[in-house]
């Protein structure tokens, strides 16, 4: 089994050098996907609704991989990387998932990340600093995107449970 993950580890590593945007983004979506496939059935979901995985594990394939990618090789600092990446993908990924993912129109959205993004982003400094410092002090450049990738799907987990829990509520109120 350890020769597998080994054989497995090095055909990853191989298709990094070898291509490190594909990879990234591929593994980017792939991860987005499965984040939202916890993250549908910690929220009790019966039935994963595969619409939903399948755009979340788009944004991660197409925009939160080769965004990484070419941040990593642009920013090697924490403080800057908090003060620039962290609030546009948290942005980024509200507007996204209210628009695309729930389909809600532009004047919900607007109102929810205008009710939300505080928060989120105030959560986001308590926690990704830590996680970016991880990543630039041990991290080889060729794995930084993995690694964010990883970390950012349990992040999603966090913003889809939050998510949800604000549909709940208002759906509660109406």
């Amino acid at each position: 089994m350890s020769e597998v993950v080994a054989m497995a580890g090095q055909a990853y590593m191989r298709q990094m050098q070898a291509h490190p945007l594909r990879t990234k983004a591929i593994t980017s979506g792939v991860l987005a996907g499965c984040s939202d496939a916890v993250a549908q059935k910690i929220s009790g979901v019966s039935k994963l609704q595969l619409r939903r995985l399948l755009l979340i594990a788009l944004y991660g394939f197409a925009y939160a991989g080769p965004f990484g990618h070419f941040l990593h090789k642009l920013m090697d600092r924490v403080l800057v990387e908090q003060l620039t990446a962290s609030p546009w993908n948290n942005m980024m990924f509200m507007m996204y998932y209210g628009l695309v993912v729930e389909g809600r129109p532009f004047g919900h959205v607007k109102s929810k990340v205008k009710k939300d993004y505080a928060s989120v982003q105030l959560t986001a400094w308590k926690f990704w600093p830590v996680v970016s410092w991880i990543n630039y002090e041990y991290m080889p450049l060729q794995l930084r995107v993995l690694f964010h990738s990883f970390v950012a799907s349990c992040w999603a987990v966090f913003l889809n449970l939050k998510a949800a829990r604000s549909i709940a509520n208002t759906n509660k109120k109406a």
